[in-house]
């Protein structure tokens, strides 16, 4: 009942109650523009594998930057494209996201059809995503901290934590796909 009321915000009201620590506003404001995120990397990447894992971090900076949002539409859409474009071009700068180093570390890759694309769901949890990550396993809650909060490249995290860049990729992949699948209602 509550995320009908949700949607019916504008996305400056979502992105507000976000930086108070609203899951379910984050879920509305994802489903809102998730396909035009996604659509805008797949333009520029051409890998549908890649637009969707950078797509990932994107809305994970917007739950940690939502507090420094400022709108100048109505829509946050530009800001959201801006916050792809950074990502993806931080991406490219530390060649990061590669199928390579996915296999070397045993990560299957996350698959999407055009039905995901067409209809996104985050679920109905409505527990804070700050929460979710709080609850992580210590080194996954670390790592994804390090890397997503604080815009740490891995090679400072790997240094911090005394582990490799490819373990530290590892935790963050695992606990952001812990924290996607709790959004999406399981477990």
């Amino acid at each position: 009942m509550r995320l009908e009321v949700l949607e019916r915000w504008s996305d400056r009201e979502l992105i507000a109650a976000i930086a108070d620590r609203d899951g379910e506003a984050c879920t509305v404001l994802y489903r809102r523009h998730l396909a035009r995120v996604v659509a805008y990397l797949m333009r520029e990447t051409g890998d549908p594998e890649l637009a969707a894992d950078i797509a990932g971090e994107v809305f994970a900076t917007v739950i940690v930057a939502a507090h420094r949002y400022r709108p100048e539409t109505e829509s946050s859409a530009p800001w959201l494209i801006g916050i792809a474009r950074n990502t993806l071009a931080a991406s490219r700068r530390r060649g990061r996201v590669q199928a390579a180093a996915r296999r070397r570390l045993q990560i299957e890759p996350i698959e999407f059809d055009d039905d995901d694309f067409a209809e996104t769901d985050a679920g109905s949890v409505g527990t804070s995503v700050v929460k979710l990550v709080e609850e992580l396993p210590a080194n996954e809650r670390l790592a994804v901290e390090a890397r997503v909060v604080h815009e740490r490249s891995y090679s400072d995290i790997a240094a911090q934590l005394r582990c490799s860049e490819m373990v530290v990729r590892k935790r963050v992949s695992r606990g952001l796909g812990r924290v996607r699948r709790r959004l999406e209602g399981g477990r």
